[in-house]
């Protein structure tokens, strides 16, 4: 048995060393990930603010927010904002907290009361049923093979899969930073390094 642990630690410590020549890779990937969801939920929010601000406030088919305006304004600033500097990997650290704070919001105000799945299983029977009848419904009244080109049909259930998803993503980058070689941050640590900087 210590034979094997032995082997083990050797294989685990030797494979550590190689993958630290990467370590750069990963932080980079969830950046790179992640840059075009908050942009994209960003922007179009900016696009559509005052129906942003709309949704934020209803108490009947929105979030319910108090103050919809200044957290209408905030999540979409934030999200395109955030985005840019992912992008960078520039203050990568300092981006990802609002953004966490965000998916937090979304996953407990928006998806949270419709559980894990983002799509819905389409093997239930329920939502099996109900694929099936759109289908029959787009089959005869619809151009069903254009519909389906790029895709099936699902039912979204829109559950806080997503939102949970990036969340952990960003808590990630919150503990790895932007990364070596690939990130503003990486270069302004090189030009300005801690013991170069004079204190007050």
């Amino acid at each position: 048995m210590n034979r094997l642990a032995t082997c083990y630690y050797t294989l685990t410590d030797s494979l550590r060393v190689r993958l630290r020549y990467f370590d750069w890779l990963a932080p980079l990937a969830l950046r790179l990930y992640l840059v075009p969801v908050f942009w994209i939920a960003g922007t179009r929010k900016i696009a559509g603010m005052d129906s942003t601000i709309e949704w934020f406030g209803s108490a009947d088919w929105g979030l319910g927010l108090p103050f919809p305006a200044l957290f209408a304004y905030l999540a979409a600033y934030t999200e395109a904002i955030g985005a840019l500097l992912l992008l960078l990997g520039l203050a990568t650290r300092w981006a990802t907290l609002p953004l966490l704070v965000t998916m937090a919001v979304a996953a407990c105000k928006v998806h949270w009361a419709n559980g894990w799945a983002a799509i819905a299983d389409s093997s239930s029977p329920e939502v099996a049923q109900r694929l099936g009848t759109a289908r029959e419904i787009l089959r005869e009244h619809g151009n069903y093979s254009w519909l389906t080109e790029h895709g099936n049909l699902v039912v979204l259930n829109n559950g806080i899969e997503f939102a949970a998803t990036y969340f952990v993503m960003l808590l990630a980058l919150l503990v790895l930073g932007g990364g070596r070689y690939v990130s503003a941050d990486y270069y302004l640590s090189r030009l300005y390094p801690r013991g170069n900087i004079s204190r007050p």
